[in-house]
């Protein structure tokens, strides 16, 4: 069963763009071996560390989005945990998040739609209908301009 998770590493700020460069093509031939797949890598770049870890006080940053199984983010996790560069890393799983995200809406969206229909008004908002009068969401913002 494949989910989805974000991959976090911090590299040694010793380390060249060369070696970032391939750190990442080791995680994306880890996860394709093992039938995964990289949504979206970012390289945040040279950053102050929060705090001192070791005699590093700076680190390049590196974001990953993968889709894999729990195999994969395993083997991940052994090979960051022995290399040189990577001064740490960690690993969280978001689909979750997302679907608690998505079940909260959805009751929230359900319990809106009752209490109208409760009140004798029609499921869903009817256009020009609220505080707001005859103003759509878009133009809430224009509210504030001054004509001279």
């Amino acid at each position: 069963m494949n989910r989805k998770y974000e991959l976090v590493y911090v590299v040694s700020p010793d380390a060249t763009d060369a070696q970032v460069a391939e750190l990442h093509t080791q995680v994306e031939q880890i996860t394709q071996r093992l039938g995964g797949k990289i949504d979206k890598t970012d390289n945040w770049g040279r950053r102050k560390l929060a705090y001192e870890i070791g005699p590093h006080k700076e680190g390049t940053y590196v974001l990953e989005t993968i889709d894999g199984g729990g195999e994969l983010m395993k083997e991940i996790d052994r090979r960051l945990k022995v290399s040189d560069l990577v001064i740490r890393h960690l690993v969280v799983r978001i689909d979750e998040e997302q679907s608690v995200v998505d079940r909260t809406r959805t009751k929230r969206t359900e319990a809106n739609r009752r209490r109208r229909v409760a009140r004798g008004l029609p499921p869903d908002r009817q256009p020009g209908e609220g505080q707001r009068g005859e103003m759509e969401d878009d133009d809430r913002f224009d509210v504030g301009e001054v004509e001279r």
